[in-house]
């Protein structure tokens, strides 16, 4: 789809199952994602789901054609061209400039390409890294749900609760 200096960016293909699960089967990588560890066959499964799903795009190195992430995006479900975004990297890749490269490379995608009026993108706010990713880039903080989702639950059988950050960038703030 597109490149930057470091990284291709590409559609999924099936056979990145392997790379797929060198970061998914990570507790550090998914304790965020509303999803457990991925094992190798599910890995295969979800890259094989991934080649058919245009939302999904992988973070590839250039250099060696390495899968160390992730990229989602989606138009939401009303007619004002908003876009939701999230990613997901490989943390034997973090703090590499990967995830803002790439980010940057899909904002500029949506902003230019596909037109976008604003783009939203939420995290929770025990996710540092995340917000803070959010932050370089340019997206403005607009708000924060309380207990608004859980993903897992506790050993009793209830939800475990989480806050989430709410961002937005509109297309003028981006080619300000």
């Amino acid at each position: 789809m597109f490149e930057t200096k470091r990284l291709q960016i590409r559609r999924f293909e099936e056979t990145d199952g392997l790379d797929l699960f060198n970061y998914l089967s990570k507790p550090d990588v998914i304790e965020y994602e509303p999803c457990d560890t991925y094992t190798l066959e599910e890995s295969v499964k979800e890259a094989k789901s991934r080649s058919k799903d245009d939302r999904f795009l992988a973070v590839v190195l250039k250099e060696n054609y390495i899968l160390i992430g992730n990229l989602y995006f989606n138009k939401s479900n009303n007619d004002f061209n908003t876009w939701e975004i999230g990613y997901v990297f490989n943390s034997d890749y973090h703090n590499l400039g990967y995830a803002t490269e790439s980010l940057l490379a899909l904002l500029e995608y949506l902003f230019v390409e596909r037109k976008a009026h604003r783009i939203i993108a939420y995290c929770s706010v025990l996710n540092q890294p995340s917000f803070r990713l959010l932050e370089r880039v340019n997206f403005r903080r607009e708000g924060c749900f309380i207990k608004q989702a859980y993903f897992k639950k506790d050993e009793a059988g209830n939800p475990k609760w989480f806050n989430t950050y709410a961002y937005g960038l509109l297309s003028e703030e981006y080619f300000k």
